[in-house]
């Protein structure tokens, strides 16, 4: 097993650290979802039989930017890039509620309002 650099020290250390820890939760949180949803439309393209060069011009993007998309570790995808990319593939994208647990804040105005209330 290799040994812990410094910097492998220093992280496991913050992340000791309840705001630290909830912050990196957070940020990892969102990743996954993000990555979640480009798997999703790599399988669906795949599926379809439609290469990425092919899916670029279908919403007039360059290849290497879809191809990137579809292969880099670090995928961050516009909003926008996605909705062209799952219309392009015949699909559509809808917003799901979470499960709400105790410790996750209101989410809107007028939860936040009835939360209070209660």
């Amino acid at each position: 097993m290799a040994s812990k650099t410094a910097f492998d020290r220093y992280a496991n250390d913050a992340l000791k650290k309840p705001g630290t820890r909830a912050a990196y939760d957070k940020a990892r949180a969102e990743i996954e979802t993000v990555d979640r949803l480009v798997r999703a439309l790599d399988a669906v393209r795949i599926d379809a039989g439609v290469s990425k060069a092919s899916l670029a011009r279908l919403i007039s993007a360059k290849p290497e930017i879809v191809r990137r998309l579809f292969t880099s570790q670090t995928a961050n995808p516009t909003l926008a890039t996605v909705v062209k990319l799952a219309e392009a593939l015949g699909c559509t994208l809808e917003l799901v509620p979470a499960k709400r647990t105790r410790d996750r804040a209101p989410t809107s105005r007028k939860t936040a309002r009835a939360t209070a209330d209660a």
